[in-house]
């Protein structure tokens, strides 16, 4: 119910953009020279996937938080991380803002699950853009994604730094090295 309720807000704005019922771009936006959203940026917009939390709390998640004030984006993207392999095993976002940011935050989370943390810091903002063909007024959606890999990134590396230090002196691991 609350998915078909969320389809009729989409829709007129669809329409303005030259689209028909099914999503398709129609006569109006070829006759007024509008340009459509491509159609992975649709299709991510109206299946994202990833969408969710994890706990912020837990040691093995990094969470990444970032915004343009310009625009009203905001952007929240976790990942969870396999101590053992170093390996992002699995992602999620959170995103308030427009298609495209939704759409690059839900292909930022497919593009970095399974592998490890020094690769998904290579993953560039101009790489989610060609994907989504996104136009040049919607690249700051895909540098927050990249954005938000970086943070995601930086706060678990953070929280594995703080846990070391804690770690020397925790009473947990002094009774087990005993």
């Amino acid at each position: 119910m609350l998915r078909a309720g969320g389809r009729r807000l989409l829709a007129p704005g669809l329409r303005r953009l030259g689209f028909g019922a099914a999503g398709e771009a129609g006569p109006a936006a070829a006759a007024a020279g509008v340009r459509a959203y491509h159609e992975r940026v649709v299709d991510h917009y109206n299946n994202p996937r990833n969408v969710g939390s994890f706990d912020k709390d837990d040691p093995n998640v990094g969470t990444g938080l970032v915004g343009a004030p310009a625009c009203g984006d905001v952007m929240k993207m976790q990942i969870r991380v396999d101590e053992d392999s170093g390996k992002i095993v699995d992602a999620c976002f959170k995103t308030f803002g427009c298609g495209s940011a939704i759409a690059s935050s839900s292909v930022a989370t497919e593009w970095v699950k399974g592998k490890p943390m020094d690769e998904v810091l290579t993953i560039k903002n101009t790489e989610i853009a060609k994907h989504l063909s996104l136009p040049p007024v919607k690249l700051h959606c895909s540098m927050l994604a990249e954005d938000a890999i970086k943070a995601a990134v930086k706060d678990y590396e953070a929280k594995k730094a703080k846990m070391g230090q804690k770690g020397e002196d925790s009473p947990s691991e002094k009774a087990a090295e005993a």
